[in-house]
């Protein structure tokens, strides 16, 4: 692989899972025991707001008990030591990227640290549970502060930025994604479109893997300090 002058990397619910933070869609994931239709629309938010908070609070709570693992570590090393563009994209709405030291980082699904209100707009970083009567301190409304999450039928944030990342990148890498989400799983066919190298490094080969000329299954705290250092060395 010829060393890289600009870097996309798109991370999913793979790099978390070794911290101990649950996955939505593989077996026995959140999406199992829960209806998505029920805390992760805007319809779900309209008929039961209490119960979408509570399911948020819960999530909230939980990431206390959890800490950055070894590959997020590595990913926060390799934006400290490339010389290039990087920018990472994930999925996840945890903060372990940044706990880890990342700065470089779009976080495309929101972030479950942040409060959103649906009158003024505003958003706030919220560590806090959030209620039915929360009040909003930016236009004082209540009922009206939400997760700052995107939900099933609304669009991911910062795409504008992330497809012209993409087009000018020459080494698109995949972390933890399942390569059914969209329109995450379509960066792999934007990037290579225009050029770039494409690696999948997975627990196991996602839906598009076939779609990356270079892949690697394992454990992420495994794979991935490995890949990087290969990447900084220019082995």
């Amino acid at each position: 692989m010829k060393r890289p002058s600009s870097i996309v990397i798109l991370t999913g619910a793979g790099i978390s899972a070794e911290s101990g933070v649950d996955t939505f869609r593989d077996a026995g994931g959140i999406w199992s025991k829960v209806d998505y239709r029920d805390v992760a629309t805007p319809q779900g938010f309209a008929r039961n707001p209490q119960l979408v908070h509570d399911f948020y609070n819960q999530r909230r709570r939980g990431m206390a008990g959890v800490a950055p693992n070894a590959a997020h570590f590595a990913l926060a090393r390799l934006e400290q030591a490339f010389a290039g563009e990087l920018l990472l994209v994930t999925q996840n709405i945890d903060d372990l990227h940044e706990r880890a030291g990342s700065s470089r980082l779009i976080h495309m699904h929101g972030e479950l640290g942040q409060a959103l209100c649906t009158n003024c707009g505003n958003r706030l970083h919220w560590p806090y549970d959030m209620e039915v009567d929360t009040l909003c301190p930016a236009c004082h409304s209540t009922g009206t502060i939400r997760p700052d999450v995107v939900w099933f039928g609304e669009m991911p944030y910062h795409m504008g930025r992330i497809e012209r990342a993409l087009a000018a990148c020459d080494l698109f890498v995949s972390i933890g994604t399942s390569g059914n989400v969209y329109p995450a799983a379509g960066f792999v066919e934007e990037a290579r479109r225009h050029g770039a190298h494409t690696v999948e490094l997975n627990l196991e080969p996602s839906e598009g893997f076939s779609l990356f000329a270079e892949a690697e299954h394992g454990k992420a705290t495994e794979i991935v300090p490995a890949f990087v250092e290969r990447l900084i060395s220019g082995r």
